[in-house]
């Protein structure tokens, strides 16, 4: 059995005689960049995170640029952030002209390790990134208790964590602004690039408006030097549409992320993905931790079985960020969690018997690995 690591066309094949006629109503409009079906999304968007406002973005790397941008970070400042994301978290603080300052992870939850937080500030620390990595929230609590003590914003890089909650509150509703991506694969994915911002604060949506507009409030009258960062009329179309149903894909991820924990307790080699008891956990991406992770990949690979490694390079190690001197060791438990990182297929139409598979197949693997090693031993 060929089971996919994500399958948009069965995603989408239920949707389709709705989105077929979102779309076209775009085209009947004309009403391709920004726009009203822009702002119904914003509102819709805004109402289902539980927050005042939000802004449609061009994807989620602008909403995290533009968020910082707009709080006054830029060129000598810091900002703190995890090591174990995609890089457009660091990104976003480089284009600032700022620095990212990196702390270890949680090895439980794979999020920043609250902790070690304050130990990184300093008196160049202008905000915090916490990232809801794979679908669940970071520990908010300490960190937004840190934050207000040292007098920081809090960004929560929501990118993965549509839908998710931390103690009944909707990730991104907590810090003073949350930052979405859109890209198809997302729990919330448009048809192509498309971000957001959701915020309490009215200041602080109206900065984000003009940057993302070229820096205009006001049609060629320019306040400041901004982007073009607009959320495309189509894209907001289409997300509205998918809004309707996320939480339903939701929790049909959750069934699935049950049924594979409770097909894998057995194997004591595998490191199961934890859901805190105060959370909402998505699963955006079912990550489980693996001996020998790499040659298990290439295995599952050959009997059909696609699987993804979120992420395989921490980013005090990638190439771009050498320049900051971090070596092997800087940040210990990110690093253990990339070697053995394995995320299994996992989306809302997957079958239970393709769950079943994916699951048999790994603990086969891995019993083979097993038997090996303790040939070798012999």
């Amino acid at each position: 059995m060929r089971i996919p690591f994500l399958d948009l066309n069965a995603h989408h094949a239920p949707l389709r005689v709705e989105l077929d006629a979102a779309i076209a109503q775009v085209i009947d409009r004309s009403a391709f960049a920004g726009g009203p079906f822009v702002a119904a999304f914003e509102t819709e968007f805004a109402t289902y995170c539980r927050a005042r406002y939000a802004v449609g973005l061009g994807n989620g790397t602008d909403a995290l640029w533009l968020t910082l941008l707009a709080l006054g970070v830029g060129p000598g400042d810091e900002v703190i952030t995890s090591p174990s994301t995609f890089i457009a978290t660091a990104e976003a603080i480089s284009f600032c002209g700022a620095q990212p300052v990196f702390v270890d992870i949680d090895e439980v939850t794979y999020t920043l390790d609250a902790k070690l937080i304050e130990a990184a500030i300093t008196p160049r620390t202008k905000a915090i990134i916490p990232v809801h990595l794979f679908g669940q929230c970071a520990d908010l609590d300490p960190i937004l208790d840190l934050a207000r003590r040292r007098n920081l914003p809090v960004v929560e890089d929501a990118c993965q964590a549509h839908g998710a909650e931390y103690k009944g509150h909707r990730a991104g509703s907590l810090g003073v602004a949350g930052c979405f991506s859109f890209y198809p694969g997302k729990n919330l994915g448009a048809f192509g690039e498309a971000g957001a911002v959701v915020t309490n604060d009215e200041a602080l949506k109206n900065r984000i408006q003009v940057l993302r507009d070229h820096g205009q409030a006001k049609k060629y009258y320019h306040s400041c030097v901004g982007w073009n960062a607009r959320m495309d009329g189509i894209q907001a179309a289409v997300l509205s549409v998918k809004l309707k149903h996320l939480d339903a894909a939701n929790a049909r991820r959750r069934e699935h992320a049950t049924e594979y924990g409770d097909l894998l307790a057995d194997c004591q080699e595998i490191v199961l993905p934890v859901e805190l008891n105060h959370n909402h956990h998505v699963y955006h991406i079912f990550a489980v931790r693996v001996p020998d992770r790499d040659r298990v990949l290439q295995a599952l690979s050959e009997l059909g079985i696609a699987c993804g490694i979120h992420y395989p390079v921490p980013l005090h190690l990638q190439e771009a960020y050498r320049f900051l001197g971090h070596a092997r060791g800087a940040f210990p438990v990110a690093e253990r969690c990339a070697d053995k990182f394995l995320s299994l297929p996992m989306y809302p139409e997957l079958a239970a018997v393709q769950v079943r598979e994916v699951a048999a197949a790994l603990k086969q693997t891995i019993r083979v690995a097993r038997e090996v090693e303790y040939a070798h031993a012999d």
